[in-house]
């Protein structure tokens, strides 16, 4: 891999859209989509060569799904939708059972190594299907994906709002699950605007008004009792920079199609807290940290690449609806560290995370996060054409 400080092959793109269209997307579709083998590869080696293990699991296999249509939604003639079908098999074929609930985990056969349902699952089984939905014209799987919402109100509905983690009640209880529940909800209502997709959305915001985020602060709690209290012990007061900017984005699009402009005053007030505390002027790469507290404190120092992506997103959104003046420089520099300490343009490969003292972390890079990457700079493509130049 090329020293992603140098100049040439390593710095930005010219153009964002380009090169996901050219590099990214066709990279890893021949990397983790075998038509020889059920499923995608889920993990990849330092070196990039693939983790080849026969677990599969409904959260990357969905993840990937959407990343290859959107693949195709950028560009027909690419590879992606021929990646996405492969993976669209493999969910209904094998992670969803006969009794049509989806389970956890699987063998690339079909078997079953864990069958709970769980709602960090189904949010994606919901964005990935809206997404193939909407980049393919194949509207037919839009009635698994009101299976799938009919399942989470029947089944996981909880009496203290919102939804269990899981069918096994499993305890603490996330903000994360139901953030992504926004996202595949917001999606959805724009892909079949005549279901009711759109309250369903309304009501991931009334439950993070109501329980996730906290007024005092301005922050977003991460993990929860039954009830919604802070979980005890340490893990209450974890806040997590890159969900704070990753809401900060769907409250913009919450209010852009719910016409609701009052959220904003949140959505600035997260990133105001992610931005002030998440990112530290004497880091030595700048980015986002993993963990704060809720004084921001740093928990942990280390730099996965996806608060960067999100940091981006909300960037974006930020220019898109004029609540920021000083975003279009931001994103420029946010888009230069990306490429600078974590993505290898010329060959679309990337690092997961830098330690404290920004040196690369060696380690099995997984799969799931190229869709944090994939929908960054595809937001960012479609609010700034120019983006790269």
């Amino acid at each position: 891999m090329t020293d992603r400080k140098s100049g040439g092959a390593a710095g930005v793109p010219t153009d964002i859209r380009a090169w996901l269209t050219q590099v990214l997307v066709p990279a890893w579709a021949a990397a983790v989509a075998d038509p020889r083998r059920p499923g995608f590869v889920e993990l990849m080696r330092p070196g990039f060569t693939p983790v080849l293990t026969e677990r599969r699991t409904t959260l990357v296999t969905a993840r990937l799904i959407y990343v290859f249509s959107h693949g195709h939604y950028l560009d027909p003639a690419g590879p992606g939708l021929a990646a996405a079908r492969h993976g669209l098999d493999f969910l209904l074929g094998a992670c969803r059972g006969p009794d049509g609930r989806f389970r956890h985990a699987v063998t690339a056969a079909g078997e079953v190594i864990d069958g709970r349902s769980d709602l960090y699952d189904l949010a994606f089984v919901l964005f990935g299907l809206g997404w193939y939905a909407r980049a393919s014209g194949d509207l037919s799987v839009l009635r698994v994906a009101d299976d799938v919402a009919g399942f989470i109100e029947a089944n996981l509905a909880h009496a203290a709002g919102g939804f269990a983690e899981d069918t096994l009640q499993t305890l603490p209880r996330r903000q994360n699950p139901h953030m992504h529940l926004l996202e595949a909800f917001l999606l959805l209502a724009e892909v079949a605007p005549e279901s009711p997709w759109l309250g369903r959305a309304t009501g991931m915001v009334d439950l993070l008004r109501a329980h996730l985020f906290d007024a005092e602060t301005g922050s977003l709690g991460e993990f929860f009792t039954d009830d919604w209290r802070p979980a005890e012990g340490p893990s209450g007061a974890i806040r997590e920079p890159g969900h704070h900017f990753e809401w900060c984005w769907l409250i913009h699009h919450y209010a852009r199609l719910g016409g609701d402009a009052s959220v904003l005053a949140m959505a600035d007030r997260l990133f105001a807290f992610g931005r002030a505390h998440g990112l530290a002027a004497a880091d030595p790469v700048g980015a986002a940290f993993d963990e704060i507290d809720r004084s921001g404190q740093v928990i942990k120092p280390s730099k996965r690449l996806w608060p960067q992506t999100e940091l981006l997103k909300a960037l974006t959104a930020r220019l898109e609806f004029g609540r920021d003046d000083q975003a279009g420089a931001a994103i420029d520099q946010v888009l230069a560290l990306i490429f600078r300490h974590y993505v290898e343009a010329g060959s679309g490969r990337w690092l997961n995370q830098l330690d404290a003292a920004g040196q690369p972390v060696s380690a099995d890079v997984p799969v799931r996060v190229l869709y944090h990457l994939v929908f960054a700079l595809a937001e960012l493509a479609r609010v700034r054409p120019e983006a790269g130049a």
